[in-house]
């Protein structure tokens, strides 16, 4: 097997190769300036917004933010992957392609795309065929057209049925022992521990596959058609699936419509399904899971509202109470979350089937509660602020939940708001927070080796960041000890020595370390929604972000050498070398969030330039119509730009 192809000879080739030429030889490049111009390959435009430097060897577009050099270039447009894409530049060069042989012990690089995502869309297409042609599908086709569903709605889901029987997609797809380990692996088999054999794990159910943000089916869920238990029954943790991360048709609603306003969270498939049915296709599903801090996460990123809506039962409010606490530290300004309690006894499903999708709609805009007055409706039940020791209890409740909120602006109201309770001024409910238990520091790594650490001196960013000296103590040992030293009537000591000003040190912009996240974590490219909206950013570090972005997205298999190669010899390569060479900064705990903060903090103030430039021109000049329906989606969707915060906003 081939090995690995040297970095040097990435190096050499690029500098022997003129990207001017290589993006001609398959685009209509015009003169323009310094430059080149052409319209962008990578996106549909009437007016050029692709542009070539031949000084700094890249390319960038302004309208999607697609870049890179000319290696990034031929594997965008030539849809090649990195190997192949040097392969072609070295043809063209006449260069023969070296390769490195791997070193003994090292690990090999883990593969992105894991061999049970062709394995899990099979027996998809199992369960989907069986439910279209089994002989026993009688049973699944009676209880989903007794549900109400439509066969449109089971395509768009994928809807299938589990054979009863041990061992159907067993003979179906396992062609040998390795094949069946692979199944195991997916959660489609279970073996017995006792006696070794091998079985379905879903077994006369009606099936829904279970899709990530990019679409692939990652897992199962099944609804029990007989007798057995559980009545409904889910894949089980597997290298693809994780049940605290995911959510059940959030794929589907985004397919259906890309501009969501709001999702509405329920508690089964059938709810999801039962919506989509009735036309309110913005519904998702915890997969049998409390909704997690990931879960809001994840929905904040796609829309600026969320709606739970669980049954009015003690079971569903303590789900809801459960969801409110995981939604806190999520809520920037311009987020909103809402609570609607269903009458004892119904469901989503049952109730939008019996009132109707316009009742249920009324009903949401009439009883759904926003997050502020639920949290204090509950807080008022748990300590009754009646009495003094009450809102003493209230207060202490409150305070920490409420300084978890990151927007400032709903923080201090929220604060406004107890203190109204409670009559405790707000020093006093600072003073709450302050102490409450911190969390515990994050551990000391025994595995790294710290002293081995690069310095960042190879680059240092137009001043965006600043080493700090480090401190070193004067001796190792034990604590100093005082007691027999003299001091002065004026109680200082002989020896002591006046501290100077400190040294104010720039703090490293939040793009950077969005950058540097990604560079490390290329895997959260596929949750941004849409990159382009930064491109127009005025801005070498959020240029350089999109365009990331946009390779990552295109193709998910990328590495770090590999993203970093395809800015080779520019500012922007030496720049992303730097930040890859500083892994350890990156905050495992956090850095999901600080990434993703990031990137709708740029995408507000992109929006809101966008918006300002679009009104003064309709003042000046007036709109073309297409740059009118343009200032109508910013009207609506308007969000007010973020403050940068230490989280990366």
């Amino acid at each position: 097997m081939a090995g690995l192809i040297p970095q040097s000879f990435i190096d050499d080739l690029l500098n022997r190769t003129d990207i001017v030429d290589v993006v001609s030889s398959r685009l209509q490049l015009k003169k323009t300036g310094k430059n080149y111009s052409a319209c962008c390959p990578f996106h549909k435009e009437k007016t050029p917004s692709f542009s070539v430097s031949p000084d700094k060897q890249f390319y960038y577009c302004f309208g999607c933010g697609a870049g890179g050099n000319a290696l990034g270039f031929i594997m965008d447009h030539d849809n090649l992957d990195f190997p192949q894409a040097v392969e072609e530049l070295a043809k063209a060069a006449g260069m023969e392609v070296p390769h490195e042989q791997g070193v003994k012990g090292q690990k090999p690089r883990q593969p992105t795309d894991s061999p049970l995502y062709p394995l899990l869309t099979a027996a998809a297409e199992f369960y989907r065929q069986a439910l279209k042609s089994h002989p026993t599908r009688k049973s699944a086709v009676d209880y989903l057209k007794g549900r109400g569903l439509s066969g449109e709605i089971a395509r768009d889901f994928g809807l299938g049925f589990a054979p009863p029987g041990w061992d159907n997609l067993y003979k179906h797809l396992s062609s040998d022992t390795l094949q069946q380990k692979a199944m195991i692996d997916a959660g489609l088999l279970i073996e017995n521990a006792e006696t070794g054999k091998r079985y379905d794990r879903f077994r006369d159910r009606v099936m829904f596959p279970i899709r990530d943000s990019r679409g692939r089916v990652i897992a199962f869920g099944g609804r029990v058609l007989g007798d057995d238990k559980p009545k409904y029954l889910n894949s089980p943790e597997t290298p693809v699936f994780h049940k605290g991360q995911e959510l059940y048709g959030l794929f589907e609603a985004r397919k259906y419509n890309r501009n969501l306003d709001e999702i509405i969270v329920v508690e089964g498939y059938m709810d999801v399904i039962a919506l989509a049915q009735q036309g309110l296709r913005n519904a998702v599903a915890t997969l049998g899971t409390a909704t997690s801090e990931e879960h809001l996460k994840r929905l904040f990123r796609v829309v600026p509202n969320v709606l739970f809506c669980f049954d009015g039962d003690q079971a569903g409010r303590n789900a809801a109470w459960r969801a409110l606490e995981a939604a806190l530290s999520s809520l920037q300004d311009g987020r909103r979350a809402r609570f609607l309690f269903l009458p004892e006894g119904e469901d989503p499903d049952t109730l939008v089937r019996s009132e109707g999708t316009d009742a249920f709609k009324a009903r949401i805009n009439q009883h759904a509660q926003p997050l502020a007055d639920y949290f204090f409706e509950q807080l008022t039940k748990e300590a009754d602020p009646r009495s003094l020791e009450g809102k003493a209890h209230m207060a202490t409740l409150a305070a920490p939940l409420i300084d978890k909120v990151p927007g400032a602006n709903l923080r201090t109201l929220m604060r406004q708001r107890l203190s109204e309770i409670t009559g405790l001024n707000s020093e006093a409910v600072h003073q709450l927070v302050q102490s409450a238990p911190a969390e515990a520091p994050p551990s000391y790594d025994p595995n790294i080796d710290y002293d081995a650490i690069p310095d960042y001196a190879d680059y240092q960013p137009h001043n965006a960041y600043e080493a700090q000296p480090e401190w070193t103590p004067k001796k190792a040992g034990g604590q100093k000890k005082w007691d027999k030293k003299p001091w002065d009537k004026k109680g200082k000591r002989p020896d002591f020595e006046p501290r100077g000003p400190r040294t104010p040190a720039t703090v490293e912009p939040p793009t950077l370390t969005a950058l540097r996240t990604l560079l490390h974590h290329p895997q959260l490219a596929a949750k941004v929604e849409d990159a382009s909206q930064l491109a127009a950013e005025d801005h070498i570090y959020a240029q350089l972000l999109v365009s990331l972005l946009e390779a990552l997205q295109k193709n998910p298999t990328l590495r770090s050498l590999q993203l970093i190669a395809r800015w080779h010899g520019t500012e922007q390569g030496r720049l992303l070398r730097a930040l890859a060479e500083k892994e350890w900064l990156i905050e495992a705990d956090n850095l999901e969030q600080q990434f993703f903060d990031t990137i709708t903090s740029l995408s507000a103030r992109q929006r809101e330039r966008s918006l300002e430039h679009l009104i003064r021109k309709e003042r000046q000049t007036g709109l073309s119509a297409e740059e009118k329906v343009q200032l109508l989606n910013l009207l609506k969707r308007k969000v007010p730009a973020q403050t940068p915060t230490s989280t990366g906003a």
